[in-house]
């Protein structure tokens, strides 16, 4: 870890804090130890959240809310986080239970995950402005470079509906698979009449997709 510290720029106080950011629960099950990166990953969701929208808002020419929405969400999403990860070679850290059974996806999203609780420790052992500075070195060129990882169709879609007073709902067709590994299909309804469907491995990943099948309707 010290290569990542040194490439970081970054001198730890406490330590401890930077080794459960890449504990799995896999790991800490096994292992009789109390915590995972989990709440880390919490912590550090909300802290990048703040620092993303900050330096949006200071963006020129300025952007409206439903912009600045759209535009984050490419940069904050799990894909962009999984990007973050891997550019700063993260998954040599993590530690997972001997046991564990991961499936493709599923490691990609502890990929992503684990940038988050990096965020969150880095915040609490050095603070607000340090997390900045780390930001300005691994997310903030992506914004600078117009990196596209993902495009908030509800958001356009809410957006666009709300102009014409129009009410947007989704609605859960189907889930199927093990509790692991589920695929959902999901439904979004304008004014109680449906234009379109989509199917992910999360709600959030399927509303989006029949989100853009909407959108490409209207």
């Amino acid at each position: 870890m010290e290569l990542l510290f040194k490439k970081l720029k970054i001198r730890p106080i406490n330590i401890h804090l930077y080794e459960i950011a890449f504990l799995h629960e896999s790991y800490t099950n096994e292992n009789n130890i109390s915590e995972s990166y989990e709440r880390l990953e919490f912590l550090g969701d909300a802290v990048l959240d703040l620092v993303i929208s900050e330096y949006l808002c200071h963006l020129n020419p300025p952007l409206s809310e439903g912009q600045l929405t759209r535009l984050r969400a490419n940069y904050v999403c799990k894909q962009a986080l999984y990007a973050y990860s891997t550019e700063l070679g993260l998954d040599k850290y993590i530690k997972l239970g001997v046991g564990a059974e991961l499936t493709r996806r599923e490691m990609d999203s502890v990929k992503s995950d684990v940038f988050e609780a990096l965020v969150g420790a880095v915040y609490l052992d050095q603070g607000l402005e340090v997390v900045k500075e780390f930001l300005n070195k691994t997310v903030i060129p992506h914004i600078e470079n117009q990196a596209v990882f993902f495009y908030d169709y509800k958001s356009e879609l809410k957006e666009l509906c709300d102009q014409d007073g129009r009410t947007v709902a989704y609605k859960l067709i189907q889930d199927e698979g093990p509790p692991h590994n589920k695929t959902f299909t999901m439904a979004v309804e304008i004014n109680g009449e449906r234009y379109g469907t989509g199917t992910g491995g999360s709600k959030k990943e399927s509303e989006q997709v029949a989100a853009k099948m909407a959108l490409s309707k209207l």
